[in-house]
Protein backbone atom coordinates (compact mmCIF):
# COMPACT_ATOMS: atom_id res chain seq x y z
CA UNK A 1 0.00 0.00 0.00
CA UNK A 2 1.67 3.79 -0.88
CA UNK A 3 1.14 6.23 1.95
CA UNK A 4 -1.17 8.90 1.54
CA UNK A 5 -0.16 11.91 -0.22
CA UNK A 6 -2.16 15.23 0.96
CA UNK A 7 -2.18 18.52 -0.81
CA UNK A 8 -0.76 21.64 1.62
CA UNK A 9 -3.03 24.38 0.11
CA UNK A 10 -5.65 22.20 0.55
CA UNK A 11 -5.19 21.32 4.12
CA UNK A 12 -4.85 24.61 4.79
CA UNK A 13 -7.63 25.87 3.06
CA UNK A 14 -9.69 23.19 5.39
CA UNK A 15 -7.98 24.69 8.84
CA UNK A 16 -9.15 28.12 7.90
CA UNK A 17 -12.45 26.92 7.76
CA UNK A 18 -12.16 26.27 11.44
CA UNK A 19 -13.26 29.22 12.93
CA UNK A 20 -16.71 29.90 13.97
CA UNK A 21 -17.81 26.26 13.90
CA UNK A 22 -20.06 25.06 16.05
CA UNK A 23 -20.13 22.11 18.13
CA UNK A 24 -21.52 19.98 20.36
CA UNK A 25 -19.14 18.18 23.06
CA UNK A 26 -20.38 15.71 25.24
CA UNK A 27 -18.91 13.72 27.76
CA UNK A 28 -17.24 13.18 31.17
CA UNK A 29 -15.65 16.14 32.64
CA UNK A 30 -12.71 16.06 34.52
CA UNK A 31 -9.96 18.29 36.53
CA UNK A 32 -6.49 17.54 36.02
CA UNK A 33 -4.72 18.72 39.61
CA UNK A 34 -0.68 18.79 39.59
CA UNK A 35 1.34 19.17 42.09
CA UNK A 36 5.28 20.41 40.66
CA UNK A 37 8.21 19.55 43.39
CA UNK A 38 11.76 17.45 43.47
CA UNK A 39 12.72 14.54 45.60
CA UNK A 40 15.86 15.09 47.85
CA UNK A 41 15.01 11.82 50.27
CA UNK A 42 13.59 8.98 51.08
CA UNK A 43 10.81 8.81 53.63
CA UNK A 44 11.57 6.97 57.25
CA UNK A 45 7.83 5.62 56.75
CA UNK A 46 8.31 3.86 54.23
CA UNK A 47 10.40 3.37 50.84
CA UNK A 48 8.61 6.11 48.70
CA UNK A 49 9.97 9.47 47.79
CA UNK A 50 8.90 12.57 49.85
CA UNK A 51 8.04 15.15 46.96
CA UNK A 52 8.94 19.36 48.03
CA UNK A 53 5.70 20.72 46.36
CA UNK A 54 6.66 24.25 45.00
CA UNK A 55 3.69 24.89 43.04
CA UNK A 56 0.24 23.73 42.17
CA UNK A 57 -1.55 23.87 38.88
CA UNK A 58 -5.14 22.97 37.05
CA UNK A 59 -6.42 21.61 33.58
CA UNK A 60 -8.61 20.64 31.90
CA UNK A 61 -9.40 16.51 31.01
CA UNK A 62 -11.83 14.68 28.96
CA UNK A 63 -15.00 16.52 27.73
CA UNK A 64 -13.32 19.74 29.25
CA UNK A 65 -10.06 19.67 27.11
CA UNK A 66 -11.93 18.42 24.16
CA UNK A 67 -13.81 21.58 23.99
CA UNK A 68 -10.08 23.83 25.46
CA UNK A 69 -9.00 22.17 22.07
CA UNK A 70 -11.85 23.08 19.98
CA UNK A 71 -12.07 26.45 21.27
CA UNK A 72 -8.31 27.42 20.82
CA UNK A 73 -8.73 26.35 17.35
CA UNK A 74 -11.52 28.97 16.60
CA UNK A 75 -14.40 27.17 16.74
CA UNK A 76 -17.02 27.53 19.29
CA UNK A 77 -17.69 24.47 21.42
CA UNK A 78 -21.33 23.73 23.18
CA UNK A 79 -19.79 21.73 26.24
CA UNK A 80 -22.63 19.34 27.73
CA UNK A 81 -21.72 18.00 31.02
CA UNK A 82 -22.07 17.54 35.06
CA UNK A 83 -19.82 18.52 37.52
CA UNK A 84 -20.52 17.70 41.25
CA UNK A 85 -21.42 20.53 43.84
CA UNK A 86 -18.26 21.44 45.64
CA UNK A 87 -15.59 23.54 45.49
CA UNK A 88 -13.49 21.81 42.80
CA UNK A 89 -17.06 22.05 40.57
CA UNK A 90 -16.28 25.38 40.94
CA UNK A 91 -12.92 25.86 39.97
CA UNK A 92 -13.30 23.69 37.16
CA UNK A 93 -16.40 26.35 35.44
CA UNK A 94 -13.61 28.86 36.40
CA UNK A 95 -11.51 27.11 34.58
CA UNK A 96 -13.27 26.32 31.57
CA UNK A 97 -14.51 30.68 31.60
CA UNK A 98 -10.39 31.44 31.55
CA UNK A 99 -10.45 29.10 27.81
CA UNK A 100 -13.04 31.01 26.70
CA UNK A 101 -15.58 27.79 27.40
CA UNK A 102 -19.12 28.54 28.28
CA UNK A 103 -20.39 26.84 30.83
CA UNK A 104 -24.01 27.35 30.24
CA UNK A 105 -24.49 23.74 29.49
CA UNK A 106 -23.21 21.97 33.16
CA UNK A 107 -25.33 20.09 35.59
CA UNK A 108 -24.49 20.23 38.94
CA UNK A 109 -24.99 17.21 40.61
CA UNK A 110 -24.92 17.95 44.43
CA UNK A 111 -25.19 13.49 44.99
CA UNK A 112 -21.40 13.00 43.13
CA UNK A 113 -18.08 14.40 43.21
CA UNK A 114 -16.79 16.61 40.63
CA UNK A 115 -13.78 14.08 38.75
CA UNK A 116 -10.04 15.36 39.86
CA UNK A 117 -7.30 14.09 38.80
CA UNK A 118 -4.11 14.65 40.99
CA UNK A 119 -0.97 13.70 39.26
CA UNK A 120 2.37 14.44 41.98
CA UNK A 121 5.12 15.43 39.13
CA UNK A 122 8.93 15.54 40.48
CA UNK A 123 12.18 16.30 38.42
CA UNK A 124 9.38 16.16 35.39
CA UNK A 125 8.52 12.33 36.23
CA UNK A 126 5.02 11.57 37.45
CA UNK A 127 5.54 10.00 40.86
CA UNK A 128 1.71 8.79 41.59
CA UNK A 129 -1.72 9.75 40.58
CA UNK A 130 -4.64 9.79 42.86
CA UNK A 131 -8.43 9.93 41.33
CA UNK A 132 -11.55 10.95 43.11
CA UNK A 133 -15.07 10.39 41.23
CA UNK A 134 -18.08 8.28 41.03
CA UNK A 135 -18.64 6.05 38.15
CA UNK A 136 -22.10 5.65 39.20
CA UNK A 137 -24.37 6.30 36.35
CA UNK A 138 -26.08 9.55 35.78
CA UNK A 139 -30.13 9.55 36.68
CA UNK A 140 -33.15 11.38 37.97
CA UNK A 141 -32.66 15.06 37.91
CA UNK A 142 -29.44 15.36 36.47
CA UNK A 143 -29.84 12.90 33.81
CA UNK A 144 -32.90 15.14 32.84
CA UNK A 145 -30.75 18.49 33.17
CA UNK A 146 -28.06 16.71 30.83
CA UNK A 147 -30.27 16.15 28.25
CA UNK A 148 -32.21 19.49 28.02
CA UNK A 149 -28.80 21.14 27.71
CA UNK A 150 -28.32 18.92 24.73
CA UNK A 151 -31.49 19.36 23.38
CA UNK A 152 -31.02 23.26 23.53
CA UNK A 153 -27.54 23.08 22.60
CA UNK A 154 -27.43 20.93 19.59
CA UNK A 155 -29.21 23.80 17.78
CA UNK A 156 -26.81 25.22 15.36
CA UNK A 157 -24.10 23.10 15.66
CA UNK A 158 -22.09 21.23 12.74
CA UNK A 159 -20.80 18.18 14.03
CA UNK A 160 -21.13 16.33 17.68
CA UNK A 161 -18.43 14.80 19.67
CA UNK A 162 -19.32 12.02 23.10
CA UNK A 163 -16.18 12.10 25.10
CA UNK A 164 -16.81 8.85 27.01
CA UNK A 165 -14.38 8.50 29.82
CA UNK A 166 -16.93 5.88 31.38
CA UNK A 167 -17.45 8.42 34.45
CA UNK A 168 -20.94 8.22 34.55
CA UNK A 169 -22.11 11.12 32.28
CA UNK A 170 -22.04 8.90 29.30
CA UNK A 171 -25.02 6.21 29.48
CA UNK A 172 -26.96 3.84 27.29
CA UNK A 173 -30.09 5.76 28.04
CA UNK A 174 -28.48 9.09 27.19
CA UNK A 175 -26.80 7.77 23.52
CA UNK A 176 -30.01 6.34 22.46
CA UNK A 177 -31.69 9.88 22.69
CA UNK A 178 -28.69 11.96 21.61
CA UNK A 179 -27.47 9.72 18.60
CA UNK A 180 -31.19 9.44 17.43
CA UNK A 181 -31.01 13.52 17.90
CA UNK A 182 -27.70 13.80 15.74
CA UNK A 183 -28.87 11.63 12.96
CA UNK A 184 -31.74 12.86 12.26
CA UNK A 185 -30.44 16.48 11.68
CA UNK A 186 -27.87 14.33 10.02
CA UNK A 187 -24.48 15.77 11.98
CA UNK A 188 -21.16 13.79 11.97
CA UNK A 189 -20.87 12.27 15.25
CA UNK A 190 -17.09 11.35 16.45
CA UNK A 191 -16.76 9.30 19.59
CA UNK A 192 -13.70 8.81 21.63
CA UNK A 193 -15.34 5.38 23.17
CA UNK A 194 -15.12 3.41 26.16
CA UNK A 195 -15.74 -0.53 25.85
CA UNK A 196 -18.66 -0.48 27.90
CA UNK A 197 -21.04 1.55 25.74
CA UNK A 198 -19.78 -0.17 22.17
CA UNK A 199 -22.83 -1.44 21.18
CA UNK A 200 -24.49 1.77 21.68
CA UNK A 201 -22.54 3.43 19.08
CA UNK A 202 -23.42 1.94 16.12
CA UNK A 203 -24.13 3.81 12.80
CA UNK A 204 -21.97 7.07 14.54
CA UNK A 205 -19.38 8.84 11.80
CA UNK A 206 -16.04 7.69 13.49
CA UNK A 207 -14.96 6.30 16.24
CA UNK A 208 -10.91 7.08 17.78
CA UNK A 209 -9.99 4.32 20.15
CA UNK A 210 -6.27 3.84 20.82
CA UNK A 211 -4.81 0.32 19.81
CA UNK A 212 -5.33 -0.89 23.75
CA UNK A 213 -9.19 -0.19 23.66
CA UNK A 214 -9.69 -1.41 19.76
CA UNK A 215 -7.72 -4.74 20.42
CA UNK A 216 -9.84 -4.82 23.69
CA UNK A 217 -13.02 -4.18 22.35
CA UNK A 218 -12.48 -7.17 19.75
CA UNK A 219 -11.04 -9.56 22.05
CA UNK A 220 -7.77 -9.54 20.21
CA UNK A 221 -4.62 -7.64 21.08
CA UNK A 222 -2.75 -5.64 18.20
CA UNK A 223 0.84 -6.94 17.83
CA UNK A 224 1.29 -7.15 14.47
CA UNK A 225 0.06 -5.50 10.83
CA UNK A 226 -2.53 -8.41 10.48
CA UNK A 227 -4.03 -8.43 13.55
CA UNK A 228 -4.42 -4.83 13.35
CA UNK A 229 -6.27 -5.51 10.50
CA UNK A 230 -8.58 -7.81 12.01
CA UNK A 231 -9.32 -5.77 14.71
CA UNK A 232 -9.74 -2.60 12.48
CA UNK A 233 -12.15 -3.98 10.06
CA UNK A 234 -13.76 -5.88 12.67
CA UNK A 235 -14.46 -3.05 14.83
CA UNK A 236 -16.26 -0.97 11.49
CA UNK A 237 -17.95 -3.74 10.27
CA UNK A 238 -19.11 -4.95 13.83
CA UNK A 239 -20.62 -1.09 14.44
CA UNK A 240 -21.47 -0.05 10.59
CA UNK A 241 -19.91 3.19 11.20
CA UNK A 242 -18.23 5.03 8.81
CA UNK A 243 -14.75 4.96 9.75
CA UNK A 244 -12.81 3.48 12.63
CA UNK A 245 -9.42 5.80 13.40
CA UNK A 246 -7.01 3.54 15.61
CA UNK A 247 -4.31 5.57 16.95
CA UNK A 248 -1.25 4.06 17.72
CA UNK A 249 1.58 6.25 19.45
CA UNK A 250 4.66 5.77 17.90
CA UNK A 251 3.05 3.42 14.64
CA UNK A 252 0.74 6.39 13.88
CA UNK A 253 -2.88 6.04 13.17
CA UNK A 254 -4.81 3.54 10.51
CA UNK A 255 -8.19 4.77 9.50
CA UNK A 256 -10.53 2.03 8.45
CA UNK A 257 -13.30 3.27 6.30
CA UNK A 258 -16.58 1.47 5.01
CA UNK A 259 -16.17 0.65 1.62
CA UNK A 260 -12.90 -0.70 2.15
CA UNK A 261 -10.52 2.00 2.07
CA UNK A 262 -7.91 1.68 4.54
CA UNK A 263 -5.39 5.00 4.95
CA UNK A 264 -2.33 4.12 7.10
CA UNK A 265 -0.77 7.62 8.81
CA UNK A 266 2.94 7.24 10.15
CA UNK A 267 3.03 9.63 13.34
CA UNK A 268 4.75 12.57 12.99
CA UNK A 269 5.85 13.25 16.32
CA UNK A 270 9.48 13.90 17.04
CA UNK A 271 9.43 14.68 21.01
CA UNK A 272 7.43 13.03 23.32
CA UNK A 273 6.74 14.01 26.89
CA UNK A 274 3.71 13.53 27.78
CA UNK A 275 0.76 11.65 26.13
CA UNK A 276 -2.14 12.80 28.54
CA UNK A 277 -4.98 14.04 26.10
CA UNK A 278 -3.99 13.51 23.06
CA UNK A 279 -6.81 11.41 22.42
CA UNK A 280 -9.05 14.43 23.13
CA UNK A 281 -7.14 16.39 20.43
CA UNK A 282 -7.29 13.86 18.35
CA UNK A 283 -10.95 13.21 18.10
CA UNK A 284 -11.70 17.43 18.03
CA UNK A 285 -10.03 17.99 15.26
CA UNK A 286 -11.42 14.82 13.26
CA UNK A 287 -14.61 16.38 14.73
CA UNK A 288 -13.63 20.14 13.51
CA UNK A 289 -12.27 18.95 10.04
CA UNK A 290 -15.55 16.86 9.31
CA UNK A 291 -17.47 20.13 10.16
CA UNK A 292 -15.66 21.91 7.75
CA UNK A 293 -16.22 19.97 5.11
CA UNK A 294 -12.76 17.17 5.02
CA UNK A 295 -13.02 13.78 4.01
CA UNK A 296 -11.86 10.96 6.61
CA UNK A 297 -8.26 10.96 5.30
CA UNK A 298 -8.27 14.72 5.69
CA UNK A 299 -9.97 14.79 9.15
CA UNK A 300 -7.33 12.19 10.68
CA UNK A 301 -4.24 13.37 9.13
CA UNK A 302 -5.27 16.72 10.44
CA UNK A 303 -5.57 15.11 13.73
CA UNK A 304 -2.21 13.40 13.74
CA UNK A 305 -0.52 16.40 12.80
CA UNK A 306 -2.26 18.20 15.87
CA UNK A 307 -1.77 14.79 18.26
CA UNK A 308 2.06 15.22 17.61
CA UNK A 309 2.37 19.07 18.58
CA UNK A 310 0.15 18.32 21.95
CA UNK A 311 2.08 15.51 23.10
CA UNK A 312 5.45 17.84 23.33
CA UNK A 313 4.20 19.34 26.59
CA UNK A 314 3.63 18.05 30.02
CA UNK A 315 0.04 17.82 31.04
CA UNK A 316 -3.25 18.51 29.01
CA UNK A 317 -2.21 20.59 26.00
CA UNK A 318 -4.37 22.56 23.15
CA UNK A 319 -2.90 24.01 19.80
CA UNK A 320 -3.80 27.09 17.74
CA UNK A 321 -4.62 27.01 14.08
CA UNK A 322 -1.34 28.91 13.64
CA UNK A 323 0.55 26.25 15.39
CA UNK A 324 -0.94 23.08 13.16
CA UNK A 325 -0.31 25.06 9.99
CA UNK A 326 3.16 25.22 11.01
CA UNK A 327 3.49 21.38 11.58
CA UNK A 328 1.70 21.18 8.25
CA UNK A 329 4.00 23.30 6.34
CA UNK A 330 7.24 21.52 7.80
CA UNK A 331 6.21 17.85 8.07
CA UNK A 332 5.68 17.59 11.91
CA UNK A 333 9.37 18.11 12.33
Amino acid sequence: MSPAVFDLPALETVVGRFAGRRVLVLGDLMLDRYLWGRVERISPEAPVPVVEIERETFSLGGAGNVAANLRALGAEPVLVSVVGGDEDGERLAGTLKVRGVATEGLVRDDERPTTVKTRIIAHAQQVVRTDRESRADLTGPAFDGVLARFEAGIEGCQAMIVSDYAKGVITRALLERVLATARKRKLAVCVDPKESHIEAYRQVSILTPNQHEAGYMQGRRITDEPSLLEVGWGLQKRLDAEAVLVTRGPEGMSLFEKGGRYTHLPTVAREVYDVTGAGDTVVSVVALALAAGADYPTASYLSNHAAGVVIREVGTATLSARQLRASLADGGR
